[in-house]
C-alpha cells in the first residue's frame, strides 16, 4: 500500500488552492472516503467551506485508466443540464503538486445509498428514489452532446465492439491468474455483438445507485458521481448496468436484489424499470438487451480484476476491500454467460 493513496500533502494542497481557487481560505483538513476503488477521493474541510479532491493514484497505471481530466470535463459540461452533478472548480494536471493529477469539486451534502434495498427507508421512499434514478438516466441519454461541447468526447463507430476490445485488453493487462469463465465469456460475447444501430450519446459507464447523492429529506438526486468510465456510446449499456447490479446477491458484498421480494419493498421489477425508461425517452423497446447485460457483467469483471491487480501492486485505494472484490471475477463472468443463455 502506498502512502500517497491514503493521505495527501496538505501543505501543497493548501498552497495550490490559495493560489488558484477564488474565495478559498485555509487551513484544510483532509479525510479519505473509504468507498471507491479507482481514484482516491478526499473530503477537504476549510474555513471557506468543504470541497472534494479526487486524484489519480500514484504508480504505474493501465493505459487510459483513472482519467480525472475526463471526469472533470464531463461534469463541468453537464452543469446546466437536467443531469445533476457537483460543481467543478479546478483541474490540476501538474504531477509535481501532489504526485499525480487531481481536481477539486464542491462537496455535495446529501445521502448515499450503498445498495438498492435502502435499509431503513419506507416503500414510498424506495420507489421514489428508484424512479428518480430512472429519470436521471433518461435525462443523461437525452443530453445534446453538441450543445454541451462533448461531440468529441468519444470515438465514432460500434460502441460495443470497441468496448469489448478495450476491456479485453485491460483485463489481459491486469490478469493475475487464468479464469476459465472469463475466457469463455470473451469469446461468447465477441460472437454475439449486434450490428451498430446508430444510437450514440453520453454514457456514464458505471451507473448505479451507490454512485449517486440524494437529498437528505427526499428522493431528489443532487449529483451523479464517478464519471471515470464516461464516454460517447450506446445508452443501453447504462441501462443494463442498473439491471446488472440488481441481479447480484443482496447485502454489503453483492449490493443487489437477487432473491428480494421487490413488491413488498416497493421496488420495481427489471421490466417495469426498463419500460419507464423507454417511456421517458420515447422508445418502443430495447433490442439485444441480453448482449448489453452480458457486456455489463464482463466489464465489471474486468474492472475488479484491475482493482485486484492494483492491490497486489500496492496502489489500491482501499487494499483490503480490493482483495475481497477481486475474488468475484469468476462470479461476474458466470453471470455474463448466463445473460447470453450459455
Amino acid at each position: 500500500m502506498t502512502q500517497e493513496t491514503q493521505s495527501l500533502d496538505l501543505k501543497a494542497v493548501n498552497a495550490y488552492l490559495e493560489a488558484n481557487l477564488t474565495g478559498f481560505r485555509g487551513p484544510i483538513e483532509a479525510t479519505k472516503f473509504e468507498t471507491g476503488q479507482s481514484n482516491p477521493t478526499f473530503l477537504l474541510k476549510a474555513a471557506s467551506g468543504n470541497y472534494v479532491l479526487r486524484r489519480k493514484p500514484p504508480g504505474v497505471l493501465l493505459k487510459s485508466a483513472h482519467a480525472v481530466d475526463r471526469e472533470f470535463r464531463v461534469q463541468k459540461a453537464l452543469a446546466d443540464t437536467d443531469v445533476p452533478v457537483a460543481g467543478m472548480h479546478l483541474l490540476c494536471e501538474d504531477d509535481d503538486v501532489i504526485g499525480s493529477a487531481f481536481y477539486i469539486m464542491d462537496h455535495v451534502d446529501g445521502r448515499n445509498f450503498s445498495d438498492p434495498v435502502m435499509k431503513g427507508c419506507d416503500n414510498d421512499t424506495r420507489g421514489a428514489v428508484i424512479d428518480e434514478m430512472n429519470r436521471v438516466l433518461a435525462a443523461l441519454h437525452n443530453v445534446d452532446i453538441n450543445a454541451v461541447g462533448l461531440s468529441d468526447y468519444g470515438p465514432p463507430g460500434n460502441y460495443l465492439e470497441r468496448q469489448v476490445g478495450r476491456w479485453t485488453k485491460q483485463y489481459r493487462a491486469s490478469e493475475t491468474q487464468s479464469v476459465a469463465q472469463m475466457d469463455e465469456l470473451i469469446d461468447a460475447l465477441s460472437s454475439r455483438l449486434p450490428p451498430d444501430d446508430g444510437q450514440r450519446g453520453l454514457v456514464h459507464g458505471d451507473y448505479r445507485i451507490d454512485n449517486m447523492i440524494y437529498d437528505k429529506n427526499g428522493p431528489r438526486c443532487l449529483a451523479v458521481l464517478d464519471w471515470e468510465l464516461s464516454t460517447l456510446g450506446h445508452p443501453f449499456a447504462d441501462l443494463a448496468s442498473v439491471i446488472m447490479q440488481w441481479q447480484m446477491p443482496m447485502g454489503s458484498e453483492g449490493r443487489g436484489l437477487a432473491g428480494a421480494d421487490r413488491q413488498s419493498l416497493g421496488l420495481p421489477s427489471d421490466q417495469a424499470f426498463i419500460e419507464r425508461y423507454c417511456e421517458r425517452r420515447g422508445l418502443a423497446g430495447v433490442p439485444h438487451f441480453e448482449v448489453f447485460l452480458s457486456f455489463s457483467f464482463f466489464r465489471m469483471a474486468a474492472i475488479i480484476q484491475g482493482v485486484l491487480k492494483r492491490a497486489l501492486d500496492g496502489n489500491a485505494s482501499n487494499p483490503e476491500r480490493a482483495m475481497q472484490l477481486g475474488q468475484y471475477v469468476p462470479l461476474f463472468a458466470k453471470h455474463g454467460l448466463e445473460a447470453l443463455g450459455r
